[in-house]
């Protein structure tokens, strides 16, 4: 690559020829219905999200002549994906067949493996000294602390230990979006929400299940009570979310109700003192351990009003065992009678943190605990987003990580390994897929990059959904293949590699499922704006 700014120009305007098919596709939508026309709503959206990503990478490409090469490689694989998903079906999108014809060098000459072999490694990451300093520090956290127990608590479905959730509380790591004043490290802006991000990729890639997830728990229950807790309940679950005294999960989902949060059925009934919770709620990761549930319930008995009859709770319990659990509250408590039963579901990957399903009997909650108190009645739902408001850019965060790991231990065992006489590393084709591999993964990093700075803006949630959506699916491929470059080790379970993969699989399904997430939120975002 001897001119990477004509190639950029290149791939700026291949970028904009797969633009023009994204857009009709939009049309396409706008004019009927999505719920009538899935399969074109749902590659709409994985397509806009790659379309995207290439077009914010085109900066970064600018910065060098290795970024250039991994931006014109993501380009031209995005595009190729959607050439795939047009082929055949120019119809149904909209356009007429050839349409992409004019990408087809660009393709060539960027999907070729000569090219490919010429990227060396996974380039730079161009992040401030400040965050290099964040990214450090919790890279070391992950390798002396994190690496050394993350096979033994996948394999043996422990609990995470103690000593991690003091050690990341030492480092401030549960009080990044708990501002200031409330005893945390929290400034605001556009620091606070890169910090999560770089520190998320960097636990993610010394454990997706004993890392990468627990800082999440805190910061989403901290974000609800800052969109609508009063002033004293900030001050009394703020300072304790951001030292770890307190830990916290997420009690949402229902075993009828996923993405569907409208339908919740679990109830908070008004009693002298405070509310009874009756109902079942599940995948409360973190569940077992924690010390308080954020949890969301009925507290309009009419169902008519959905999403606007629920409200959001802070529920106190003891801590439990990630293997089950139960619970009862004495007369002191608030009456007596009360029952909490956690169920473990036991899972492929994501091990460590436990996920549970929680069986409420009349357990009594102080009327304090209501976020917001008489004005958080029916507003539970909105608390509750503005929690999860960086839910999905902290996944891709965490597939970044993920998919880092296994990047890192296929690029180690190709060198290491010797196959016919020579390394794994030295042939093409194993080249052509570390190189695809790497590139995926700083097209990823840096769009989370670009997403955070959105956010810190007040903007960028749809992006969140398209790098989560995007990078999501990605991590499966990426980890798939590096179990494959390990050959049959990597079907083993004494190579990480094998849980980098079944880690990865969780991706696509938490934070909003994939199909509901491309569907609901990124084709039906970007049609309203076609339309």
């Amino acid at each position: 690559m001897t001119d990477p700014s004509g190639d950029l120009q290149a791939a700026a305007g291949v970028v904009d020829q797969a633009s023009k098919v994204v857009e009709s596709a939009a049309e396409v939508l706008a004019a009927g219905s999505i719920d009538e026309q899935q399969v074109l709503a749902y590659d709409f959206a994985h397509a806009a999200a790659g379309v995207e990503i290439s077009r914010s990478l085109l900066d970064y490409g600018a910065k060098g002549d290795v970024e250039a090469k991994i931006t014109c490689a993501f380009v031209a694989d995005a595009v190729h994906d959607l050439a795939a998903k047009v082929f055949g079906r120019e119809a149904t999108w909209g356009v007429e067949p050839g349409v992409l014809d004019g990408t087809r060098e660009f393709l060539a000459a960027y999907r070729d493996p000569a090219f490919l072999a010429s990227i060396d490694g996974d380039g730079p990451r161009h992040l401030d000294s400040d965050f290099e300093m964040v990214q450090d520090t919790f890279r070391r956290f992950a390798e002396d602390k994190l690496k050394p127990i993350a096979e033994h608590i996948h394999r043996d479905n422990e609990d995470i230990p103690e000593s991690i959730i003091e050690g990341l509380a030492e480092m401030g790591g549960f009080g990044l979006s708990v501002p200031e004043e409330y005893g945390g490290y929290g400034s605001g802006g556009e620091s606070e929400y890169i910090a999560m991000v770089v520190a998320t990729e960097e636990l993610s890639r010394g454990s997706l299940g004993a890392g990468g997830s627990l800082i999440t728990r805190p910061e989403i229950l901290t974000r609800a009570l800052l969109a609508g807790g009063t002033e004293e309940q900030k001050h009394e679950w703020l300072p304790k979310l951001a030292t770890a005294e307190v830990m916290n999960a997420v009690a949402v989902t229902e075993p009828d109700y996923g993405s569907d949060v409208a339908g919740v059925k679990v109830t908070a009934t008004e009693v002298d003192g405070g509310w009874r919770i009756n109902g079942v709620k599940t995948w409360c990761t973190l569940g077992a351990r924690a010390d308080v549930l954020m949890l969301l319930a009925r507290t309009d008995p009419d169902r008519s009003k959905a999403h606007r009859g629920l409200s959001l709770f802070v529920v106190p319990k003891e801590r439990g065992d990630g293997h089950g659990f139960e619970l009862t509250q004495d007369d002191a408590e608030g009456g007596g009678g009360g029952r909490m039963e956690g169920r473990p579901i036991d899972t492929i990957g994501y091990r460590g943190m436990h996920s549970s399903e929680i069986a409420f009997d009349n357990w009594f909650v102080p009327a304090g605990n209501l976020i917001g108190l008489d004005n958080g009645k029916g507003r539970g739902f909105y608390y509750q987003m503005a929690g999860f408001e960086n839910g999905r850019l902290q996944t891709a965060a965490r597939a970044v990580g993920v998919m880092q790991a296994a990047y890192e231990a296929a690029r180690q065992y190709a060198e290491d390994r010797v196959v016919f006489g020579q390394s794994v590393g030295s042939y093409q084709l194993t080249q052509a897929k570390l190189a695809r591999m790497a590139v995926v993964i700083q097209g990823a990093r840096q769009f989370s990059y670009a997403v955070a700075r959105m956010m810190a803006k007040g903007e960028g949630t749809l992006e969140a959904s398209m790098v989560k959506a995007y990078v999501c699916k990605a991590a499966e491929w990426v980890t798939r293949e590096a179990m494959q470059i390990h050959g049959g080790m990597g079907y083993a379970e004494e190579f990480p590699v094998s849980r980098y993969f079944v880690d990865a699989r969780v991706l696509s399904i938490f934070e909003g499922a994939d199909e509901t997430l491309c569907l609901k939120v990124i084709a039906r975002r970007l049609v309203e704006k076609a339309a």
